[in-house]
């Protein structure tokens, strides 16, 4: 999906995607939440992602940088098994569910994706990984519902699905008011092990 990026600079990020059919048996899970806390900055379905790397804004020359070396990283990887687990959140404010399955291959992606970033010469904040799909954030005037909500949430457990497929995503398209809105920059099959 090579999307021509207008800005000068872009809001970047390198992520893995859930398949419909595990975000949607989340969201049926989260149906009873939606109806009671409609007010909540619920995220997008179609957003979901487990971030591996948060590289921020960047200027959109950057880009071209990524391809060659995460396409390549892309192709030594077989798919990693995965599923959504549970909820919890963070500083009672922001609603998320946890990943389970390969973690051990999870985190090895991440820090390959990492050093990719780093041998490009792009500076970000490398953060621990917290394996985990944003989604939701409380309001102001109701921050207990993201706690309650996670409360909810804890026996929840998806059916095991398999990341197929690496992700840069930008996520300043479209700026201006209202809700931050995610795109493919591109994206590379794994295909190590086939």
């Amino acid at each position: 999906m090579n999307e021509k990026i207008q800005a000068s600079t872009v809001r970047v990020f390198i992520a893995l995607a859930p398949p419909d059919e595990a975000k949607e048996e989340l969201a049926q899970a989260l149906r009873p939440a939606y109806d009671a806390y409609p007010t909540m900055r619920w995220n997008r379905i179609e957003d979901w992602h487990i971030t591996l790397a948060f590289l921020g804004e960047v200027p959109t020359a950057t880009i071209p940088l990524l391809r060659e070396p995460l396409a390549r990283l892309a192709e030594t990887r077989p798919p990693l098994r995965l599923a959504l687990r549970g909820a919890g959140c963070f500083d009672e404010r922001v609603l998320w569910s946890g990943i389970d399955g390969d973690l051990e291959g999870l985190h090895l992606l991440a820090a390959d994706v990492r050093a990719v970033v780093k041998d490009c010469g792009i500076p970000f904040e490398d953060r621990p990984l917290r394996p985990h799909l944003t989604l939701a954030r409380s309001r102001r005037d109701d921050p207990a519902g993201v706690v309650r909500v996670a409360a909810g949430l804890t026996a929840f457990t998806g059916r095991p699905w398999d990341a197929e497929r690496l992700h840069l995503v930008g996520s300043n398209f479209g700026r201006g008011p209202g809700p931050i809105r995610y795109r493919d920059v591109d994206a590379w099959d794994f295909t190590g092990g086939r």
